[in-house]
């Protein structure tokens, strides 16, 4: 039952997410990652309330949060190599297309999404208009979460605005078709082989069943793009342990970021994700018990 209720908790973020409007479509930082350019797609600043919080009592909100939210964004990321132009997550969809466009690409050049996990916020982009938006583009899940997605048994407990969602993510899929492929993420630290050239995929599970980070680089030049490893940044970071309403399975998700902070500020090993404030790009270093993060300028 208690999972159940965490459920509809991420379905109902996802509905209160889905609500609010898009601030910008102009492509926003760039990295360079060995030939790879890394471009934010973003749909602009957000606030992050603090109803959505567990495991933070008022003396850390009050801390860390003083005006009882937090500013988040919510984004997606193109990867542009001499070869490709893949994307990582498709946000909501409100601003992705301008973006692209902004960008000289077209939907018809993206060769494959790599999807962290199937929440609206992150596959809304891949339909327009009722037809996927991507005709050419191979669309990359781990396994485990297309599984859940796809549970029936799972989605007839839920409340109907809930189903809702899971239904959503089903009529993606349905829409590409074979061209969904699906993939077993390695562990984080190990030689995990690649899923596209120069891109890995790495286990995450916790914020959903199969919540996947991707990997891009080699040696000592790379990126992870983490997903929604974190959402509160301001308490998550130096609160690491600061779980939210939404995520599946919170002590997985707890588990997982303590894991991938410490990998990543030991490493120095530049991140993105799609809730970290604009840029949405940074590098992790241990501060205290926590963790400070530092955008890319």
């Amino acid at each position: 039952m208690l999972r159940i209720v965490f459920l509809f908790c991420v379905i109902l973020c996802c509905a209160v997410l889905s609500g609010i409007p898009a601030q910008a479509a102009e492509p926003g930082a760039v990295l360079k990652v060995g030939q790879a350019a890394v471009h934010l797609l973003t749909e602009g600043p957000t606030e992050r309330d603090k109803s959505f919080l567990l495991g933070a009592d008022e003396a850390l909100i009050k801390q860390y949060m003083p005006k009882g939210a937090c500013p988040t964004a919510t984004s997606a990321f193109l990867i542009r190599t001499p070869e490709a132009r893949i994307l990582v997550d498709a946000a909501n969809g409100r601003t992705l297309f301008e973006s692209l466009k902004n960008l000289d690409v077209s939907q018809e050049q993206i060769d494959a999404v790599l999807l962290t996990h199937m929440h609206l916020d992150h596959i809304g982009g891949l339909m327009r208009e009722g037809k996927p938006a991507f005709p050419n583009a191979k669309i990359c899940l781990a396994e485990r979460e297309r599984a859940y997605w796809t549970d029936t048994a799972i989605m007839a407990k839920l409340p109907q605005p809930a189903q809702e969602r899971f239904k959503q993510a089903q009529d993606v899929l349905r829409a590409y078709g074979d061209r969904v492929v699906t993939f077993e993420p390695g562990e984080l630290g190990d030689a995990i082989p690649e899923l596209l050239p120069g891109i890995r995929a790495v286990a995450a599970y916790g914020h959903t069943p199969g919540h996947t980070m991707f990997l891009l680089g080699q040696d000592t030049d790379q990126l992870l793009f983490w997903g929604d490893l974190t959402h509160a940044m301001a308490i998550q970071m130096p609160v690491p342990e600061v779980a939210l309403t939404f995520d599946v399975d919170p002590g997985a998700a707890v588990e997982t970021r303590i894991k991938t902070l410490r990998y990543v500020a030991e490493r120095k090993l530049p991140v993105a994700g799609a809730h970290v404030p604009i840029p949405g790009m940074g590098t992790v270093a241990a501060k205290e018990a926590g963790y400070v993060f530092t955008p890319i300028r």
